[in-house]
């Protein structure tokens, strides 16, 4: 299954917010299964809170299966001013290097200049297991613009990314 093959879907419904959940807690979503309490809240509500807000959406690829295998959101920051935060991209375990992370990024993208988004911010922990996604914001014109030391727990910094858009 290559990225070409696939179709991202837009989530549009409160069946797929909830298998949207399941697949974020599930032990094929993230490599590091140390969830802070907040990502574990954020789990299990933005994708139901997305169905119901302006500018904060999902989106996501199945297997052949129906199963959801790779996921991404963003949100309209609490301004309402053009500046997206980029949030969670997940690709299960057994589906990464297939470019399903960089079909999803396109969607995201797409939708944000079709909003007249005027940048993507997005963050990632400096761990480790997170430096291919670093790569991935690197390599889609982002920027590193900080780090807040101790942000996840102690020893864990997050680190924030962002791309400006021309309009």
């Amino acid at each position: 299954m290559q990225a070409h093959e696939v179709a991202v879907r837009e989530l549009t419904n409160e069946a797929d917010a909830l298998r949207i959940t399941e697949f974020y807690l599930s032990e094929n979503s993230f490599d590091d299964q140390r969830h802070t309490p907040g990502e574990l809240e954020h789990f299990r509500t933005a994708p139901l809170l997305s169905l119901s807000q302006r500018n904060h959406k999902h989106w996501f690829i199945e297997n052949e299966a129906g199963d959801i295998v790779a996921v991404t959101s963003c949100k309209e920051n609490e301004h309402q001013s053009g500046g997206f935060l980029w949030d969670y991209l997940v690709v299960h375990r057994d589906y990464r290097r297939y470019g399903f992370a960089k079909v999803l990024f396109a969607a995201l993208e797409a939708f944000v200049r079709s909003a007249q988004g005027r940048y993507i911010l997005t963050y990632t922990c400096d761990l480790p297991e997170y430096q291919p996604i670093q790569k991935m914001f690197r390599k889609n014109g982002f920027d590193l613009i900080g780090t807040y030391p101790n942000y996840y727990y102690e020893g864990e910094a997050r680190l924030a990314f962002y791309k400006p858009l021309s309009p």
